[in-house]
């Protein structure tokens, strides 16, 4: 009878493959608490505690306190690699990762620029126009200024020597004679009596004419009508101004 029952018990038929299922366990459970080291000094503490519980109240103490520092560093360590993370991320170029915060949505791509929409010849044009219009407000200006500053007039100044007859002749009045021509563009200066020869003086007066408007020639003409007192007009000097 109890053979019977041992033959419909698969357990015990099946004994080596139970065997070997908990060997792997026992070998994951080693591994994952040798990858996590201070996950394994907490289970240990736990251990402990749970095996001190009836045993001395002060150990107990001692062995939480334990606990609770290692808990810490745990905290710590996990807070500074998260930074050492991030601060990888940024130095090769990226983002930091946040915890639940959505992904951004992708960038649209940069629309192309239209060639109808590029003027190739619109700023030249402009610029032109803008040279074109300073060039004209400057000659405008200058052609106002010169129009505004008075023309030169050309003038010359000149000696003439007038001669008489002989020494009877009134020189005061020859003088008179002289002046009394009268010409636009005439200004007469100052005169004086240069003796020739045998008692015979000369009238030496100065005058001043506008080129534009006196002839020298017309000048001499209108002084040798003075036929009673003048001989002779002779030009000694003839200077432009």
């Amino acid at each position: 009878m109890k053979g019977l029952l041992l033959l419909n018990e698969s357990v015990f038929l099946n004994r080596s493959l139970y065997e070997e299922a908990e060997r792997h366990y026992s070998l994951r459970v080693a591994v994952d608490a040798s990858s996590n080291p201070i996950s394994s000094e907490i289970n240990k503490i736990r251990d402990q505690i749970n095996a001190g519980i009836g045993g001395d109240s002060v150990q107990v103490n001692e062995l939480i306190n334990r606990l609770n520092q290692v808990e810490l560093e745990n905290k710590q360590l996990r807070s500074t690699l998260e930074k050492m993370e991030n601060r990888l991320a940024q130095l090769e170029g990226g983002k930091p990762a946040v915890a639940g915060a959505p992904a951004a949505p992708p960038k649209a791509p940069a629309k192309p620029q239209n060639d109808d929409d590029f003027d190739l010849f619109g700023d030249d044009d402009e610029d032109d126009e803008e040279k074109k219009r300073i060039t004209e407000e400057r000659l405008k200006a200058y052609n106002e200024k010169k129009s505004k500053k008075p023309a030169l007039v050309a003038k010359s100044s000149i000696l003439l020597d007038v001669k008489v007859w002989d020494d009877t002749t009134d020189m005061n009045a020859l003088e008179q004679a002289v002046r009394s021509v009268q010409m636009d563009g005439l200004v007469w200066g100052t005169s004086k009596l240069v003796p020739v020869a045998f008692g015979v003086k000369k009238l030496q007066i100065q005058c001043v004419i506008e080129d534009e408007k006196v002839s020298t020639d017309v000048l001499e003409e209108k002084i040798c009508e003075f036929e009673d007192y003048v001989q002779s007009v002779d030009i000694a000097a003839f200077n432009k101004i």
